[in-house]
């Protein structure tokens, strides 16, 4: 499964089975790379994601991309762009809840669901940075990062407390 393979779109009210689903697995293999908790996110439930599936806000920052091994396979990775709502902080947007399941991992599904989230980006009006977070001991989300433009600005210690252990993120930002 190389880039050219990899079908990325849009997610939309029909993926939101699959979309939860594959997040909650994500939730559970890696706790240290999520704000939410499995536990939160069952909570929630499903409908948390509603209005990002929905999809009104897309052009302007606020969208879930999905990767099929090809149309018509399951859903195997996901990523979301969120814009800061705020006037004087609009030309901001985070990149959340990246997540690529492990029978899909190293096939250059994390770096094709990435390009097209900062394509999009690109074309965005008034949008100049798009920033993450991501573990500190996350290598190989970190090298991805970097090779696709973005830079650590910062270091939040203890950012996450996972079952009282705690995990420090570093801030990475890409201006467009």
């Amino acid at each position: 499964m190389n880039n050219h393979a990899v079908l990325i779109r849009q997610l939309g009210p029909a993926d939101r089975d699959a979309y939860f689903e594959l997040r909650l697995r994500g939730l559970t293999a890696h706790p240290e790379s999520f704000g939410q908790s499995y536990a939160d996110a069952l909570a929630r439930g499903a409908a948390q994601h509603d209005a990002m599936l929905e999809g009104s806000r897309a052009a302007d920052g606020d969208f879930l991309l999905g990767a099929y091994a090809s149309a018509g396979a399951p859903l195997v990775g996901v990523v979301g762009m969120r814009r800061n709502p705020r006037d004087k902080e609009r030309h901001k947007a985070a990149v959340v809840g990246m997540y690529v399941a492990p029978e899909a991992a190293g096939r250059g599904v994390g770096r094709a669901l990435l390009d097209e989230l900062l394509a999009r980006a690109a074309r965005i009006e008034g949008l100049r940075q798009v920033q993450l977070m991501v573990g500190s001991r996350n290598e190989a989300a970190r090298k991805l990062y970097e090779s696709l433009g973005f830079r650590k600005y910062g270091c939040e210690v203890d950012a996450l407390n996972v079952d009282g252990v705690f995990h420090d993120a570093d801030l990475m930002a890409r201006f467009m």
